[in-house]
């Protein structure tokens, strides 16, 4: 099939999506950060793994990994002697969160927009809501 420079489809990087980081892509980072970004005021470390489904120990080295990358903050404190783990989104993980949702939208909605085209042989009403489509 010959390219065709002027068709919008054939838009060099269209389908590359920059802005999915592989640090926020990654399943259990995902589930992390969600349950994070529904609870501003943060979450037990306890209650984050029961909500993720996660081990204690995949949760602890996925909570590194996001502290690492300036996502997250983590508090411990005592709590009737015992020990709690308090973790949230930090202002930079919460940004950078609603950037990557942000573009998992435009994803989204590309891929409505073209399945509707597909069907309807017409465009989505989509192509002219969404920038860079």
């Amino acid at each position: 099939m010959p390219r065709r420079d002027n068709d919008p489809k054939c838009t060099p990087g269209r389908f590359a999506y920059q802005g999915l980081e592989r640090v926020i892509h990654e399943k259990a980072r995902l589930s992390v950060l969600s349950s994070l970004a529904a609870n501003p005021e943060g979450l037990l470390f306890v209650e984050l793994k029961t909500l993720c489904s996660l081990t204690d120990g995949n949760l602890s080295r996925q909570m590194q990994f996001l502290q690492q990358e300036g996502l997250v903050e983590v508090w411990k404190r005592i709590h009737n002697n015992r020990t709690q783990t308090l973790c949230r989104l930090t202002d930079a993980g919460r940004q950078r969160f609603l950037e990557y949702i942000a573009e998992l939208e435009r994803v989204v909605a590309s891929a409505q927009a073209s399945a509707t085209k597909e069907k309807t042989g017409k465009d989505s009403p989509l192509l002219r809501v969404i920038p860079n489509l």
